[in-house]
């Protein structure tokens, strides 16, 4: 009778869980939004939850808080974002507003951590056939030299792709420091240091 054991291939499945992530890059002149505040002729249309996989786990537990915006002047006033525009929580609390080389490096994934997915390397696949009362390992097949190149290198790849994009729209779209001129909308990404998903109020000063 032979019994197969795909060790390799169990501990392949459970590494799965850890494995790199994409990451889809913002839409933000037709994101739908789902909260907003209002003053002194400015809107604030924000969303929260916007980043997925392994960036959402990181903003989790970083405390930081990646948000869609969309800002509306109405006023006679040019207001610029982090200067004399600033978000804050109903009990007056003003967020620190971050810049986008700041959240990169706090969230980004780390593609040398994928090295330990080489730890495969020695793995076998085999077959044990009883024979006579005796176990035999037949088949042997070095499934490790394939699996642990390939899942390593796979998740770099993916890792390096993802962060590439993460950034690019971090530095396109965060609105820290841009201003909006009267009648004009700005859309694109607030980044918050905040552990907690609260509403957000408008302060202008």
């Amino acid at each position: 009778m032979r019994h197969f054991y795909p060790i390799a291939l169990l501990m392949f499945i459970l590494s799965l869980q850890s494995c790199a992530s994409g990451y889809t890059v913002s839409d933000v002149s037709t994101r739908s939004y789902v909260s907003n505040d209002s003053t002194a002729g400015v809107t604030l249309n924000y969303k929260y939850n916007i980043l997925t996989k392994k960036y959402a786990k990181k903003e989790r537990k970083k405390e930081i808080k990646v948000l869609a915006v969309k800002i509306e002047n109405h006023s006679d006033t040019f207001y610029t974002v982090g200067r004399n525009l600033n978000v804050q929580n109903g009990s007056g609390f003003e967020y620190s507003l971050l810049d986008s080389e700041m959240a990169f490096s706090t969230l980004k994934q780390k593609p040398a951590t994928y090295l330990f997915y080489l730890l495969l390397t020695p793995l076998n696949l085999q077959t044990i056939e009883n024979k006579n009362g005796f176990q035999e390992a037949k088949n042997i097949f070095p499934i490790g030299l394939i699996l642990g190149p390939a899942i390593t290198g796979g998740n770099m790849i993916v890792a390096g792709s993802a962060n590439k994009k993460f950034k690019a729209d971090l530095e396109s779209n965060n609105v820290l420091g841009k201003t909006i001129k009267p009648g004009e909308t700005l859309d694109g990404l607030l980044i918050i240091n905040s552990a907690t998903f609260e509403s957000l109020r408008l302060k202008l000063k």
